[in-house]
């Protein structure tokens, strides 16, 4: 899908700054104002000089790190991709069209920064990467050699990217199927099931991908996993992880594994929530009011923040973001 000043233990005692100031003899007037002055500005310097150090000597993984400033969207025709800017909802730079003979469906953000978008048509999936410049506009879209996944692509596909790895959703009827693809040789390992339901709200966490199942007239969906690196197969393969709460459509692994986040929308409020590997309520993230159902979660690369597409597009600090003409919005 959003202190206190330190204290770094050299700060001086004021009756020790200066030397041992007060065992000296006096000083006239002028001398002592010109020391004072003098002894201050060392002293800002030096902290100066230790703050620039203690900055410089953090490790990267604790650097700041900001939120996405765009969001990339595929509108409902899926006749054009966009860049939207999350701070004021405007549109940037102009719409991409699709590959001849194929329609956007799904886009998947990735850690450098670029966008996985899929493609469909002509009964296969295939994927092109998006970059955008510094100011949001579009650069380039070109197509990823090797990478196409067979099968129909539908309204309710899903899109999870990790690296060099790519998860989609395509469909048989009412039956789903995973594929997980090399976006560098394009290699794939197949997950079906003859059960009918929906396989949606992809996320990765490391080698395992988690999906949340919907089975056709059940009311309650269940978060289950799969370890990529094992046999493929069934999807009966995978393990459950928890039983999402009465009306949650969808859920999210965070990347390190250990926290599910989940959305529920009720009354037009949605709330985020963290819950643990069993499923316990743990942190409530935000609420906030909502125009639509909540049909996708998608967690930040930077910041570990979430946006939620619930008619408009919703991240916690930040003013929604028009997103009702677009079938897909990943940041």
């Amino acid at each position: 899908m959003r202190g206190e000043p330190m204290d770094d233990g050299r700060r001086e005692n004021p009756g020790t700054r200066l030397g041992s100031w007060k065992s000296l003899i006096p000083l006239s007037g002028a001398a002592a104002a010109a020391l004072f002055i003098g002894g201050g500005v060392d002293v800002v310097h030096r902290h100066q000089r230790a703050a620039e150090e203690e900055h410089a000597a953090k490790p990267a993984a604790k650097a700041e790190r900001t939120d996405p400033r765009f969001v990339v969207g595929i509108t409902t025709a899926g006749t054009s991709l966009l860049v939207r800017d999350m701070r004021t909802g405007a549109d940037v730079g102009l719409p991409i069209a699709p590959p001849q003979g194929s329609r956007f469906h799904r886009v998947a953000a990735a850690k450098d920064g670029s966008f996985v978008v899929a493609s469909y048509g002509a009964r296969k999936v295939t994927f092109q990467r998006l970059h955008l410049g510094d100011d949001g506009r579009p650069q380039d879209l070109k197509d990823i050699p090797k990478a196409v996944v067979p099968g129909a692509s539908t309204p309710w596909s899903d899109i999870a990217l990790d690296g060099d790895h790519i998860a989609y959703v395509t469909y048989t009827g009412k039956r789903s199927r995973v594929d997980v693809l090399s976006l560098t040789d394009g290699t794939r390992k197949t997950w079906t099931t003859k059960a009918p339901g929906r396989v949606g709200s992809l996320s990765w966490s490391g080698a395992t991908l988690s999906f949340v199942w919907a089975p056709v007239g059940s009311t309650t969906n269940q978060l289950r996993s799969i370890d990529t690196l094992g046999a493929a197969g069934d999807l009966k393969l995978s393990k459950a992880v928890m039983t999402l709460p009465k009306g949650g459509s969808n859920a999210v692994l965070t990347r390190d594994g250990k926290t599910v986040v989940a959305g529920l929308v009720a009354k037009s409020q949605l709330t985020v929530q963290t819950f643990t590997l069993t499923g316990k309520p743990a942190k409530v993230l935000w609420r906030q009011k909502v125009t639509g159902p909540l049909t996708d979660l998608d967690t930040a690369h930077t910041g570990g923040t979430v946006l939620a597409t619930a008619g408009d597009l919703y991240a916690n600090g930040v003013q929604p973001v028009p997103g009702k003409d677009l079938a897909d919005a990943t940041w």
